[in-house]
């Protein structure tokens, strides 16, 4: 790259965290409530702390932020090989006390279902994590060991090193305490028993967003209470720090030196645009980015001075009318992209580029204007899962280049792009995708720049030269 540098050097890093992974059977066990509660209850025990979940999921990330106020971040092996995890998580969790992961699904399940990789058990794996399997276990009594049995066998790393009984009372969760620790020499860390007081609702893309339960922070402090009446917190510290240290090569790590001025990449940021991996923003600053977040929902024009502009996912299909009443952001943002302004854009942001947006009622509201076609919403899920994007053109990845992200959308649009290939990791089905060009990439995939860091570079790089090609107007 012309203004960069990037330093590699071929030592290891060797580093001590205590850290521990909240995994279950299957979804809807009750991880995510788990692992807020028990990141509540460490909070006031004035540990300090680092959530992290497993796989491509923003929504579970922001009831860990509820809780401690600062972002929660994603690993995932499927986007980066084991070194790059390892670095992620040691640098995620530098000068902290403790890291707590939250699974995804069922502990083995990964690819297309059936494999173990980019399974919450693969990362568990890649970063010699600790597990504490967290089993719904209502309506279960001995039939529960078999359970276990079977989950423990398939756990030739063994990593499992507690239980925690999700929805069981605590006077049986004694008892069947006695019996699996007796039958696998396996501690029960905690038990949680059935609370609807507590429960997290959920809508088509996953948990409602914690901004929309007005009671969620009273929530989050009464199930750390009942947590901490059925739980032995200590024996749970113990099992953290029995992690061993994490080991990754230097040359994981990206860093860069610039001889030019900060770009100024503006990112949305709000109800309506939200889904972001910390790591892919980090990621940009290191390129020498100053991220400047805006509101497509309550500013009225983009940020003054900016050199590039982000749009995340998120929900703009429940803010349509106001998204569409912002004239003036929509006519900014449509200007800055006529103008040559680079930009990205993913799912929500992807389909507030459009004409119009049609919502499940069959009512038309204009957006952006930049891409003369329209999304609608469909039946069912229209894409879902992993993919590989592989480049047709060259853009922000030169041809036959690749990058990979997941889907998980039920609108689509009348105009999907063709400039890549998006492969699933698991069959034979692919498609064409994305607009892009040498100064844009718009598509519905979310993308993990760590999966191919050029992708992040060459950005990057579109914005200095737009910054430098600003400035030499202004003379």
């Amino acid at each position: 790259m012309e203004n960069t540098k990037i330093d590699v050097q071929h030592e290891k890093i060797a580093k001590k965290g205590a850290r521990i992974m909240i995994a279950a059977p299957q979804s809807g066990s009750g991880k995510t409530l788990i692992t807020c509660a028990l990141l509540q209850a460490l909070k006031e025990k004035n540990y300090h702390l680092e959530s992290f979940k497993c796989g491509p999921d923003y929504i579970d990330p922001m009831f860990h932020k509820t809780v401690l106020g600062i972002s929660s971040r994603n690993l995932d092996p499927f986007f980066t090989e084991d070194s790059i995890t390892r670095m992620l998580l040691a640098k995620g969790q530098d000068s902290r006390d403790l890291a707590v992961i939250e699974g995804v699904m069922g502990l083995y399940d990964g690819l297309g279902g059936i494999r173990e990789e980019a399974s919450s058990y693969a990362l568990a794996k890649a970063t010699n994590t600790p597990i504490l399997l967290t089993v719904n276990a209502r309506g279960m009594g001995r039939s529960l060991l078999a359970l276990l049995s079977g989950f423990l066998q398939y756990d030739t790393a063994h990593l499992i090193k507690g239980v925690i009984l999700n929805q069981t009372p605590s006077s049986f969760a004694s008892v069947l305490s006695k019996e699996i620790e007796e039958t696998f020499h396996i501690p029960v860390v905690a038990s949680f028993p059935v609370r609807d007081d507590v429960r997290i609702e959920s809508r088509h893309l996953g948990l409602v967003m914690p901004y929309e339960l007005e009671d969620i922070q009273s929530r989050l402090k009464i199930a750390s209470q009942v947590l901490c009446e059925n739980a032995n917190i200590e024996q749970i510290l113990e099992i953290a720090k029995s992690a061993p240290k994490l080991e990754y090569d230097v040359k994981s790590d990206i860093k860069q030196k610039f001889t030019e001025k900060t770009i100024r990449i503006g990112v949305a940021r709000d109800e309506a645009f939200c889904f972001y991996y910390e790591d892919n923003l980090d990621l940009l600053k290191s390129l020498g980015a100053k991220l400047i977040f805006f509101s497509p929902l309550h500013d009225d024009t983009l940020p003054k001075d900016l050199d590039g502009i982000l749009f995340g996912g998120g929900y703009p299909e429940l803010y349509l009318k106001e998204l569409e009443e912002n004239e003036s952001m929509r006519n900014s943002v449509k200007s800055a992209i006529e103008n040559k302004m680079p930009s990205l854009a993913e799912c929500g942001g992807f389909m507030y580029l459009h004409d119009t947006i049609f919502d499940s009622e069959k009512k038309t509201y204009k957006m952006a204007g930049v891409i003369h076609a329209c999304c609608m919403k469909k039946e069912r899920l229209v894409r879902f899962g992993y993919l590989t994007l592989n480049s047709k053109t060259d853009s922000f990845l030169k041809k036959g280049e690749t990058i990979r992200g997941h889907e998980f959308h039920y609108y689509d649009s009348e105009d999907n792009g063709e400039c890549a290939i998006a492969k699933k990791p698991v069959g034979t089905k692919s498609w064409e995708c994305v607009h892009a060009g040498s100064d844009h990439w718009w598509g519905f995939a979310h993308l993990s720049y760590y999966s191919n860091p050029k992708f992040a570079e060459k950005f990057a790089e579109a914005c200095r030269s737009y910054k430098t090609n600003k400035i030499a107007k202004k003379k």
